[in-house]
């Protein structure tokens, strides 16, 4: 927790816990007064990184998720951050969005200024240093993968700010299953085929083990000459084809019992209206 310093108070060092005593006092006075401490909202996605002979490989799927409900079947979940950098955001859709949208302005500008193209360690830095500003409000676990003049790096930062630097890497809720394979099948120095291979893999896996992550398989290959995003590159999701009709005709089920009741009515008020042809 940040301190928020105060021009009457002195200053001193360490962290302030007065937020943590305001929280307390909400939930223990005000919750007899109908106040409600926010809950935190279940996301889905799978998201999933491989660094291959020639560079990096990125993949992730296209469900996006409201709560239980599917939002959106096909949203794009690869970000540009610079041409030789991109950026797989998972958690909460509109965080993402603005985080990746916000660095690649930055890294433009600081590539203009310095002459040089963009290093996905800078990238890394600025995005674990701005999420780690924000204490985890802001639900971003994004994967970075890019080649730059020092070779191809791959980088995954957690929404409060920490980061791994591997060879392979998931995030999402299907991160778990996604996991698995890269653990079974990873090798160093895959080609390009057996790579894209693994990854549409692993982010498959997560799309049959859990409910947030669906619809299609997105990747992004980045070598140090150029970038193919290959939208839509497996659609393992599909709704299989009916093979026959299960129509069934009139008097197919039988009757076994049929009860009439007629009902017996009085006419209370009665009026005919006509009907203008003109």
């Amino acid at each position: 927790m940040l301190r928020c310093e105060r021009p009457d108070l002195p200053s001193t060092g360490g962290f302030s816990f007065e937020n943590a005593r305001r929280n307390a006092v909400l939930e223990g006075e005000l919750t007899q007064q109908g106040y409600k401490a926010p809950k935190a909202r279940k996301t889905g996605t799978t998201i999933a990184g491989v660094m291959y002979k020639d560079g990096v490989i990125l993949g992730a799927d296209t469900r996006a998720t409201d709560d239980m409900v599917v939002a959106d079947k096909n949203c794009m979940k690869i970000h540009y951050i610079a041409p030789n950098i991109y950026c797989c955001g998972a958690g909460v859709a509109a965080d993402a969005e603005i985080t990746t949208q916000m660095m690649s302005s930055n890294v433009e500008l600081h590539a203009l200024s310095t002459g040089r193209p963009p290093r996905v360690v800078t990238v890394t830095r600025q995005l674990k240093q701005m999420l780690f500003r924000y204490q985890g409000h802001i639900g971003s676990s994004l994967i970075v993968g890019g080649v730059d003049v020092t070779g191809p790096h791959l980088y995954s930062i957690y929404p409060h700010g920490s980061f791994d630097r591997l060879p392979f890497v998931t995030m999402g809720s299907g991160a778990a299953s996604a996991i698995a394979v890269f653990e079974d099948r990873y090798k160093q120095d895959m080609e390009l085929e057996e790579a894209k291979q693994l990854v549409r893999d692993a982010i498959v896996a997560g799309i049959f083990c859990d409910l947030g992550s669906g619809s299609n398989v997105d990747l992004c290959v980045i070598t140090a000459g150029g970038v193919e995003y290959l939208r839509a590159y497996d659609q393992p999701g599909q709704k299989g084809r009916k093979e026959g009709q299960y129509r069934y005709k009139p008097g197919t089920t039988a009757v076994l019992t049929e009860t009439v009741r007629p009902l017996s009515l009085d006419v209370v008020d009665e009026s005919v209206t006509l009907m203008d042809t003109q």
